[in-house]
């Protein structure tokens, strides 16, 4: 009698989904958070619930400013939270401000409104892109703590202070819509520029100066607990008078190193004769 085949078992193996160990996850976790608030500040800005936009953009940022550092400090980063990071940043800071602005006053503009709209989309993915390519490459010790150009946060906390001033003041003035697309346009250029900005996320306090920081960021909260659309609007307008500094910052660095390559060079040829 002939033994009946024994069919072979299938072993099926899952492979885990790249990021979500736990020292990955809870980074991830905020991006992701991150994520639907720029998608939630679409919702409310087709609802004309501007401010409710504008907080959940804001919102944003703040996460996106924590998850890296969280990613570093549990020693959690990896290449998965770095596309996912950019793929959030593209929604909240590219789209979303566009739309939000777009819904705001632009959709006045007609097509032209539209354009403008697309460029700044279009100018923050290439931002992102181009940030994507430069991470792990060898930077000059100079250029260390320097974005290029506006990141995506900064920029679309800029492209909405037209709709902050008019928030706090209260003067339609701030909602024409030649205004916004004069900004919007502005920023979009700043995003994909060579110029050199601070780099926040790459800034380590000293420990002496760490009171002080402390204290700085309890009082920026009570003050936006308080006047939250003045103190937006300050930090953004500090964030746009730091931008000339940065670059005076960036030069003389530059320069300096520069010449202490020429030295280093002139003593070589010193040596060699």
């Amino acid at each position: 009698m002939q033994k009946p085949r024994l069919r072979p078992r299938l072993h099926v193996r899952v492979r885990p989904i790249p990021g979500f160990s736990f020292n990955r996850m809870i980074p991830n976790i905020l991006t992701l958070l991150a994520l639907c608030a720029g998608m939630t500040a679409i919702r409310l800005a087709v609802n004309e619930n501007y401010k409710a936009a504008v907080v959940a953009i804001i919102v944003a940022g703040i996460l996106d400013g924590i998850d890296g550092r969280i990613a570093r400090l549990l020693k959690g980063t990896s290449e998965f939270g770095a596309e996912l990071d950019s793929l959030s940043d593209f929604v909240s800071f590219g789209v979303a401000p566009a739309m939000l602005v777009y819904v705001w006053t632009l959709h006045s503009l007609q097509s032209l409104g539209w354009v403008i709209a697309l460029l700044y989309a279009v100018c923050c993915a290439l931002r992102l892109a181009r940030f994507n390519t430069q991470i792990g490459a060898d930077l000059p010790p100079y250029a260390y703590n320097f974005f290029t150009g506006v990141p995506a946060p900064g920029a679309a906390g800029l492209a909405i202070i037209p709709m902050i001033a008019q928030f706090e003041f209260d003067w339609d003035g701030f909602r024409t819509p030649w205004l916004s697309a004069l900004v919007l346009a502005g920023v979009a250029a700043l995003m994909v520029s060579r110029v050199p900005t601070f780099s926040l996320k790459r800034v380590h306090v000293p420990r002496e100066w760490a009171l002080g920081f402390f204290l700085l960021i309890v009082a920026l909260a009570a003050l936006a607990t308080t006047e939250p659309w003045a103190t937006m609007l300050i930090v953004g307008l500090v964030y746009i008078g730091s931008i000339p500094w940065s670059i005076k910052a960036f030069l003389r660095l530059r320069r300096a190193a520069e010449e202490l390559r020429a030295a280093g060079r002139g003593e070589l040829l010193e040596l060699e004769r």
